[in-house]
């Protein structure tokens, strides 16, 4: 039992080793590169994701209303409201088309 162990944490350790510098680097091409959006993007956002984000506002805002009691309670309406609210809101309506 004990040698499983030890080989499952060397596995995982060569695993996050490989996969770190690939995240940075997508994370820093992403920075670095903002270029305008192509059709086939502009097109993916709106018959895809726009309805994905119509059904996040809907659901966000059924569960705001749901939890609003208890979120009053400890005092952080606000942030539930940015949170499950404004955040789906502005994610559906307020970007350009193609912009993920």
């Amino acid at each position: 039992m004990h040698n499983m162990f030890k080989k499952s944490i060397v596995l995982f350790t060569i695993i996050a080793l490989l996969i770190i510098p690939l995240c940075s680097e997508v994370l820093a091409q992403e920075q670095i590169s903002k270029e305008a959006p192509n059709g086939g993007a502009m097109v993916a956002d709106f018959v895809i994701l726009r309805p994905v984000g119509i059904v996040g506002l809907i659901t966000g805002c059924t569960f705001f209303v749901l939890s609003s009691p208890f979120s009053a309670l400890g005092g952080n309406i606000g942030t539930a409201w940015d949170q499950m609210v404004v955040v789906p809101a502005k994610y559906t309506f307020a970007r350009p088309l193609g912009d993920f």
